[in-house]
């Protein structure tokens, strides 16, 4: 592969355009369900694929076991006019997002279906699948793509977000991404067509059993919350370690109920044990893009910024007057939390 380092405004950005002639490209998306419901990330990879090239069938790949995927089978089929197949592997391998039984499910549907790309979102299940399916393929994985140029060009971003990179794909069949769900909003569909994409079984029966065993699942510790999903929340409220205890995280909490929100911690937060490290922004944390974002307490460390910064408008409260946050910031108080969340929870109506 071949970088060049292009400006990151995109006012002044310069993007090359592919003279590479590929072969028609069909594209495999890796997707996500839940509830038997297809993932709204995965819908994101949905229209990165849709953007490779305008003649791109796409074949949305489920796997799982039960009643619930076949239910997110048959939603998966309607809910976007681009998607022309999807394939199913029910099996109880797949009952849990193992790496290994993914890794060889994905080597065996390319090998028949011959796609010139995968595609997977940059979300924990991309980011544990995607390299080992890359390795059994014996190709090289582009991560973290923010925008794509044509079958063999994207752009990533690089040194925590400060400079992006177009690189260009030179490697074998298939091409294998994984896209920020953020850079690839799903606009609004109307109505689901009348018609919907095929539905197929993968066959199972050449699996080996002995490669996809090495791991097991244990098991899965989540909190009940009515709150949104932190990587797909219209609004995100996050702290950081100048609330100095959980106690005192908890008022975030309590803002976050009353806008509808989905709470957020800065890595110090999470490491000084205030709040799990599911709730983390940031470059080794979730990416998140909310319409509003309000950052309370966060000083604004590169690694923090490369998490938010694309947020639609963001506010944020900190004591101190020179903290970065305030650089990306679109409205700043420069004062203490602790007099302005309680302000706030007085002066905000009760969620209804």
């Amino acid at each position: 592969m071949a970088c060049r380092f292009i400006l990151q405004n995109p006012s002044k950005r310069k993007l090359l355009h592919s003279t590479f002639a590929s072969r028609s490209a069909s594209t495999l998306v890796l997707a996500e369900h839940e509830g038997g419901s297809i993932k709204a990330q995965s819908l994101s990879a949905v229209v990165a694929a849709n953007s490779i090239s305008r003649d791109n069938p796409v074949s949305l790949l489920l796997a799982g076991s039960g009643s619930s995927l076949q239910q997110a089978a048959e939603k998966a089929a309607t809910c976007h006019p681009c998607i022309s197949q999807v394939l199913v592997a029910d099996s109880d391998k797949f009952a849990y997002p193992l790496a290994e039984p993914w890794g060889k499910l994905i080597q065996l549907v390319q090998l028949k279906g011959g796609y010139s790309h995968v595609i997977a979102t940059s979300s924990s299940f991309g980011k544990n699948i995607l390299p080992r399916a890359a390795a059994l393929l014996d190709v090289s994985p582009v991560t973290d793509v923010v925008e794509i140029n044509g079958p063999n060009q994207f752009i990533r971003p690089i040194y925590a977000g400060n400079a992006l990179c177009t690189v260009r794909y030179t490697g074998a069949s298939p091409c294998m991404l994984s896209v920020r769900s953020t850079s690839f909003p799903v606009p609004p569909l109307g109505d689901s067509k009348s018609d919907g994409a095929s539905i197929s079984e993968v066959d199972l029966s050449t699996l080996d059993e002995e490669s996809i065993g090495k791991s097991r699942f244990i098991k899965l510790s989540s909190e009940e919350t009515d709150r949104p999903d932190l990587g797909s929340a219209r609004v995100v409220v996050t702290g950081g370690r100048a609330l100095k205890s959980a106690e005192n995280f908890k008022m975030i909490e309590k803002l976050a109920e009353k806008l509808g929100a989905a709470v957020g911690a800065t890595r110090a937060a999470v490491d000084a044990g205030f709040v799990p490290n599911e709730l983390q922004v940031g470059q080794t944390g979730k990416i998140v893009a909310p319409e509003l974002y309000m950052a309370f307490g966060v000083s604004g460390a590169i690694q923090h910024l490369a998490g938010m910064k694309d947020s639609k408008v963001i506010v944020a409260v900190n004591k101190d007057a020179d903290a970065p946050i305030f650089q990306v910031a679109d409205y700043g108080l420069v004062g203490d939390l602790f007099e302005a969340i309680p302000d706030l929870l007085e002066k905000l109506p009760e969620k209804k």
